[in-house]
This record gives C-alpha cells, structure tokens and sequence, in this order.
C-alpha cells in the first residue's frame, strides 16, 4: 500500500537515537550529524520505491557528504513477517548497493515513532543545529526508474541547507510502501 508523508513540523529537532550498524557498530544521532546538516533516511530492502531510488540516493548521500552533511538510513520494517528485511539481508542490500553511510536496524521501532516515519523511503532533514528543514522526496520518479534529466529534488533541498541554513520553500512530500509495523 503506497502511502504520502505528511507535510511534518519544520523546526522540530531530531529525536536521538543509538542503533546497531550492519557494520558491527552501535550509532547514534550525534555519530552522523554533519557540521551542516544531518539527513535522516528511513529505508527497507524489498520496497520497490527504494529499490527504485536506492543507486540515486548512494550518489546523492556521498555527494552530500563533501559539503559536510551526515548521512545515515534506518530499517525500522518488521524483519519476522519480512525476512528479506532481516539484518542480514541488509548487510547484502548494502554491500550490493555501495552504501557509503550507516546502515542501522530499529527492531524496537521505536525510532521510526519518535521521528513519525510513516513509509520507505522517508526523508528528515536536517540543519546544523538538527532543526527540521526538509521533509520531502527523493525526485519525481516513484517507484520508476529515475529519468537522465530527474530535478534532484532532495539533494538541492539538502544542499541549501548547507549552503544558507535555509528550508526550502517547496517540499513534494515522499511516496512509499507503509512502513511494516509490529503489532
């Protein structure tokens, strides 16, 4: 079921968070924020949105990295009723994908809930002072392949925050699968 996100609060400060990395690593909010921003994605390995926009959003996370944006993706979906999201399907969905930040599991949710993730992908980002500046999508292309001339939408988003400290006035809200939550 594809579900939108909501416009969310600009200005709400990131809620912290420690979770475990495929990498072996307990990471926390303040591992990753960037001296200029933070994003914050929320990701799973089956969803055909983010299989769709998974390549784009390796290119774009290391790009963002240069201009001093952290970057880390959280898998928050229900790993017993979705396997292919367990934690050791993540570490293959990484290493397949070249993921350049940390990959990290909420098995709790808990996370996910402080942040109000409603699918995947779901975008948070973040200022330099981890206030709310961007809640919007990837680029247009959905669930689709992403056209050669796609408007970057999230790293321009992401690159003004850097760049002015500044939230962009235009915000698509980002489309996926719900996220899978334990009941």
């Amino acid at each position: 079921m594809a579900v939108e996100t909501p416009c969310g609060e600009l200005g709400q400060t990131a809620p912290d968070f420690t979770l475990p990395g495929i990498d072996g690593k307990m990471w926390s909010l303040a591992d990753k924020a960037g001296p200029r921003g933070t994003l914050v994605a929320f990701i799973c390995n089956h969803c055909p949105y983010v299989v769709a926009i998974i390549d784009r959003l390796a290119r774009d996370a290391a790009e963002l990295s240069t201009l001093g944006i952290g970057v880390v993706a959280i898998n928050a979906n229900d790993a017993i009723q979705y396997p292919e999201d367990s934690f050791a399907a993540m570490k293959e969905f990484a290493a397949r994908h070249r993921l350049g930040f940390p990959y990290l599991h909420d098995e709790s949710q808990e996370v996910a809930r402080a942040y109000g993730a409603v699918c995947t992908p779901d975008f948070f980002g973040y200022d330099k002072d981890l206030r709310l500046c961007y809640r919007g999508r990837l680029d247009a292309s959905g669930r689709l392949p992403g056209a050669p001339d796609a408007r970057r939408e999230l790293f321009e988003a992401m690159r003004q925050v850097a760049e002015t400290g500044m939230a962009p006035t235009e915000q698509v809200p980002c489309m996926g699968c719900s996220i899978k939550w334990r009941y």
